[in-house]
C-alpha cells in the first residue's frame, strides 16, 4: 500500500484519516446504474487500504472530500457531521449578479422530486436546510459566490441558488440558462468544495484543508476576468 502512487491527490494522510482533493466525473459511491464504474473507493483502496465514506460530493462537484481508515473514526467522524460541528465552504460560478453581497437561505428542502429526482424548496413538506451565501467576485453574467451550508441536504447549494435565482453555471438539472451554451464556459456544474474544517477523532485538535480549483474552474475563471478586464 503505497499512498505515493494514489491515482487521486490527497491533501491529508494518517492512520485514521484520508483527505482528497476529489477530481469532477468521479462519483464517491459505486453507480447504481453501474457497479463496476470507477469511483473513489475503488481507485483509493488498491493504494491505501480499505476506507470509509464519510459524506458525499456529487460526480460532477470537485474538492476536498474526507474519509476514514476506520470503522471507529468512521462513527466519530459521522457524528460530527450529524452534530453539525464540521465547517463546510464552497466556491460556485452562479448566473446573474444577485443584489445582495450576503445572504442567508433558508428555505426547507424536499429531495427526490419527480423524474429527474430534483431537490426542491418545499415550506410545507421540505426539511430544514440553511445555506450562507456571501459574493466574491462579479463578472458580467457570472458571479462567484461562496456557499456555506449549515444542514447537509441533497443538492442543498445547487438547490437554494436556484431558487434565489441564480442556479450554478452549466447546472442543467436546476434551470440554468447557460447549462448547454457553445462553446461551454464550464463542462459542467461549477461547484468546487474548497475548504473543510474538522476536529481530528483521536488528537482532538482542529484541522483545516483546503483543495485548489480544478484546471476547469481555474480557467473559467480566468476567461471571466479577461473578458471584463
Amino acid at each position: 500500500m503505497n499512498a505515493n502512487d494514489s491515482p487521486l491527490p490527497i491533501l491529508y494522510i494518517d492512520e485514521t484519516i484520508l483527505v482528497i482533493n476529489k477530481p469532477a466525473g468521479l462519483p464517491t459511491l459505486p453507480d447504481g446504474y453501474d457497479p463496476a464504474a470507477p469511483h473513489v473507493r475503488s481507485l483509493l483502496e488498491p493504494h491505501v487500504g480499505r476506507v470509509w465514506i464519510v459524506h458525499r460530493l456529487d460526480r460532477d462537484t470537485s474538492g476536498v472530500l474526507l474519509l476514514a481508515r476506520t470503522a471507529e473514526v468512521h462513527r466519530a467522524l459521522n457524528s460530527q457531521f450529524d452534530q453539525r460541528q464540521v465547517s463546510k465552504t464552497y466556491h460556485a460560478l452562479a448566473t446573474g449578479s444577485p443584489a445582495w453581497t450576503s445572504k442567508t437561505v433558508d428555505l426547507p428542502l424536499r429531495a427526490d422530486v419527480g423524474h429527474k429526482h430534483r431537490t426542491v424548496a418545499d415550506p410545507a413538506r421540505g426539511k430544514l436546510a440553511v445555506t450562507h451565501l456571501r459574493v466574491l467576485e462579479r463578472f458580467t453574467g457570472y458571479t462567484l459566490v461562496e456557499a456555506i451550508p449549515e444542514t447537509g441536504r441533497t443538492h442543498q447549494i445547487r438547490a437554494h441558488l436556484a431558487a434565489v435565482g441564480h442556479p450554478l453555471l452549466a447546472d442543467a438539472l436546476y434551470g440554468s440558462p447557460h447549462a448547454v451554451e457553445k462553446p461551454p464556459l464550464m463542462p459542467r456544474l461549477a461547484l468546487h468544495a474548497r475548504r473543510l474544517t474538522i476536529e481530528h477523532p483521536v488528537q482532538r485538535t482542529p484541522l483545516h484543508f483546503a483543495a485548489p480549483y480544478p484546471e476547469d474552474f481555474a480557467r473559467a475563471l480566468d476567461e471571466l476576468r479577461q473578458a471584463d478586464g
